[in-house]
């Protein structure tokens, strides 16, 4: 080990023995009356995310659930995203999350591949749900009332029961006795494309929640949580940790990624189990996020370069007071100097941090260390260094039992207490990407003479538009279900600092002709919003190799 990779960043640590389900009382029982969360003009403390949390539980109980259901979250940000999420784990039940704006079709298939039997929603997309809810598993839709739609739907199957979400607590106890729930059992079944493009539903249990809070608690803070006598967790710093970075209870952290994503999701388990106030910014403003980050004080904030570059870029960047981030996160995408120059400009108090992870790892793999007394030797391009009790390699694509040297491009392949448990449904991808306890994650990297790594290209084909993953595959299948299309392929197009923009080339069937706006519309209307395609170009033929495999290099090239 060089004296370029700071000795600390190879420590052991001890992971606490207990589940998700102490978590919510845990952070009562450290924060008390202290914010937790600030959606608008509404304030969760603590406290009251503890009590709601243990009501919600308590409804699930009665509605039928059982320790190791399901219960689907169908949400955008709120502060009863929290209160249902927790709630779910302390029933003892398994939390499968969606994207909101997830078409019937999609919506559909995950109910069904996870059986989920409550699934929590909002008035705007509710429709949905209970468009395909009817004759499934799902037998109560909570509604979570919201203010650009308030009350319930009227139309349900009627197999549901549809319910206002604040009566489901109301009068309920406050406290909520513990479960028999373990380790090994299954706390999220995360969906995601994978390194296939198919999506699959990852098995995250709750030691790797915990093991991946644990790392970040550590790496970001320097303190461990700790199981005390009552079963309940707290933060005790770590000796010989030189971390700095922030400092729990203290300050509070702005949300703009959809909880619904894994990232977003663990980190505001790490942030609140710090004691950081969650204030929660709604639809992406960047002159909005900055009153926030300067009303609350906010002490970190993590996002995508395309979001950093629209704040730094901002005129109010320039007015606002920005002294208070100690930290800046940023992920999905390598950061460019000119935007973390900006940022530096931008937040002068605060550490710019680049980190790597996926579904399939819980969230956190590896990250840059905040090392005090470091100076600003930022290694441009890099993702940092393994987490603590994380191991990576780069292997050769065509043979992974050889590990390559430092420089050398092959497969990242990772280990440690983040690896999750699979795929649900898929044993067969299941044992080609989780090998003796490691995970082929399917991207290609290297690592410096000093053990940083770098992400040389993601996971196959897969592009990433605006911090989000798109799967061409996904785009591909939709585009030959229309009558007119023959072939297609989705290559991505370089969009600046929001990434690539994906883009169809299409093959007519013989005779047949196709209306490019036609065929854009189509698309449009059956997948989500980041994934529509932003052009279409008509071939004759697609280019192919001897074996017949379309050669999307050469469509690259073309754009």
């Amino acid at each position: 080990m060089t004296t370029a990779t700071p000795e600390w960043t190879r420590m052991s640590l001890r992971y606490p023995e207990t589940t998700m389900v102490a978590w919510a009382p845990s952070l009562a029982a450290m924060y008390g009356d202290r914010a937790a969360i600030v959606d608008g003009d509404r304030t969760c403390s603590f406290r009251e995310l503890d009590e709601r949390s243990a009501q919600f539980a308590g409804a699930l109980r009665t509605a039928g659930v059982a320790e190791r259901d399901v219960v689907l979250l169908h949400l955008g940000n709120c502060a009863e995203f929290y209160v249902a999420y927790y709630g779910a784990l302390r029933a003892g039940a398994a939390v499968t999350l969606v994207n909101p704006l997830q078409p019937g079709p999609g919506l559909r298939r995950q109910i069904d591949e996870t059986g989920a039997k409550v699934a929590v929603t909002q008035p705007s997309q509710a429709g949905t749900l209970l468009g395909v809810a009817g004759g499934t598993s799902v037998t109560m839709v909570a509604v979570v009332a919201d203010d650009a739609a308030g009350g319930t739907p009227e139309a349900a199957p009627e197999s549901v029961d549809v319910v206002p979400f604040e009566d489901l607590l109301d009068g309920r106890p406050t406290d909520f006795p513990a479960v028999a729930i373990t380790a090994e059992d299954i706390a999220h079944i995360a969906y995601t494309g994978g390194t296939t493009g198919i999506s699959k539903g990852v098995r995250v249990l709750h030691r790797n929640v915990l093991g991946n809070v644990t790392q970040m608690c550590a790496w970001r803070a320097g303190h461990l949580p700790v199981v005390g006598a009552d079963g309940l967790v707290s933060l005790q710093p770590i000796d010989g940790l030189n971390v700095d970075g922030i400092t729990p209870g203290a300050g509070s952290t702005v949300v703009v990624s959809p909880l619904f994503h894994a990232h977003a999701l663990i980190n505001s388990s790490f942030l609140l189990g710090c004691g950081l106030t969650q204030v929660l910014a709604g639809r992406f403003d960047a002159g909005r996020m900055l009153e926030l980050v300067e009303r609350h004080h906010a002490v970190y904030i993590t996002g995508s370069p395309a979001m950093w570059h629209a704040l730094a870029d901002h005129p109010d960047a320039a007015t606002r007071d920005l002294s208070s981030p100690r930290v800046v996160s940023s992920g999905a995408a390598p950061i460019d100097r000119g935007t973390l120059e900006a940022l530096g400009r931008a937040f002068p108090n605060a550490k710019v941090v680049e980190g790597y992870g996926l579904t399939e790892g819980t969230c956190l793999v590896t990250a840059m260390p905040l090392e005090k007394g470091a100076d600003d030797d930022y290694r441009l391009g890099s993702v940092g260094l393994p987490v603590f009790d994380t191991d990576i390699e780069i292997r050769d694509r065509e043979d992974p039992a050889t590990v390559l040297g430092a420089g050398e491009r092959g497969e990242l392949w990772v280990r440690g207490p983040q690896v999750t448990g699979g795929y649900l449904g898929h044993p067969e991808i299941t044992a080609q990407q989780y090998v003796d306890g490691w995970l082929a994650t399917g991207d290609i990297a290297y690592v410096d003479e000093d053990g940083y790594l770098f992400i040389a290209d993601r996971a196959k084909d897969m592009l990433i538009y605006k911090g989000y993953n798109v799967y061409p595959r996904e785009l591909e299948e939709v585009l030959v279900s229309h009558p007119s299309v023959s072939t297609a392929a989705v290559v991505g197009r370089d969009a600046g600092v929001v990434g690539q923009e994906p883009i169809a080339f299409v093959v007519p069937v013989e005779g047949g002709r196709i209306d490019e706006a036609e065929l854009t519309a189509y698309v449009t209307e059956r997948v989500l919003p980041y994934k529509k395609v932003r052009g279409i170009v008509v071939l004759d033929a697609l280019p192919t190799s001897a074996a017949g495999k379309v050669l999307k290099t050469e469509l690259r090239d073309r754009l």
